[in-house]
């Protein structure tokens, strides 16, 4: 067992959430028992994963998704409502992590995303932690339709795939809903952008642009971190259970 308070004192510290402008507060967002023996983790902190981690006897859950989201209605009614009912009525902690779980170098989604992708990333020369926007270049140059391939089969979601005729050897990425830095890719010289989402503006902007655009889910790009983060965990405190559990979403 692992006290709640010093579980969230040491991922707070190892993610550097006092270093990040978020739209959601980082950390303990429902407190639960004060001992923590088992965790579940999760993308999002949706009714399917609360009921889960009730079934699995989790004293937590740790997510990247959590509530309380800048412009969110602030009563805690319905659907909100018995999310939080659950949580408490279990003595279950959510634990949530938004951007410093993107920006984390070697935990974070966007160097997950890049491992699971194969990808070496290209070494950031500034202070602190790196910027959401990642890049990499490529061991060998391959056509749009060889990286749609390979994106699919790393992470079984077959991705939308805005073509062009260029050939990519430099690539960026930034997970879940980024498809707004699109143009910031697109002033970094590369030829492909890969992000979870995409928005009726962005088809034009890479078209006009000559880049490969590719949205392969939002989900299915940021499932690696909170995991990884997980493992961490169980790194730290062999004797900490942690169970990832994937609930999937197509978007």
């Amino acid at each position: 067992m692992v006290a709640l308070q010093t579980l969230v004192a040491h991922i707070n510290e190892l993610l550097q959430i006092d270093k990040v402008d978020d739209y959601c507060p980082n950390g303990l967002q429902v407190e639960g028992a004060d001992q923590v023996g088992k965790i579940v983790t999760g993308v999002t902190a949706s009714q399917r994963l609360i009921d889960a981690a009730i079934a699995q006897q989790a004293d937590a859950i740790l997510v990247h998704h959590g509530y309380f989201w800048k412009g969110e209605a602030q009563p805690i009614v319905g659907m909100k409502k018995r999310r939080i009912q659950s949580l408490l009525a279990h003595d279950i902690s959510l634990l949530v992590y938004h951007l410093p779980l993107d920006l984390h170098p070697t935990l974070g989604n966007n160097a997950q995303l890049a491992n699971q992708l194969g990808f070496d990333i290209d070494a950031y020369e500034g202070d602190g932690l790196p910027p959401l926007v990642r890049t990499a270049t490529l061991v060998e140059p391959q056509s749009g339709e060889a990286l749609a391939q390979h994106i699919d089969q790393c992470l079984a979601r077959s991705p939308l795939h805005i073509a062009t005729e260029r050939e990519i050897k430099r690539v960026a990425w930034c997970t879940g809903a980024a498809q707004s830095y699109l143009n910031e890719a697109i002033a970094l010289g590369v030829d492909a952008y890969i992000t979870g989402e995409v928005s009726e503006p962005t088809v034009h902007e890479a078209r006009e642009a000559g880049i490969h655009f590719f949205a392969a889910g939002h989900h299915a790009t940021e499932r690696y971190g909170v995991k990884a983060l997980g493992e961490a965990l169980v790194q730290q405190w062999p004797s900490l259970q942690c169970e990832f559990i994937d609930c999937d979403n197509p978007v």
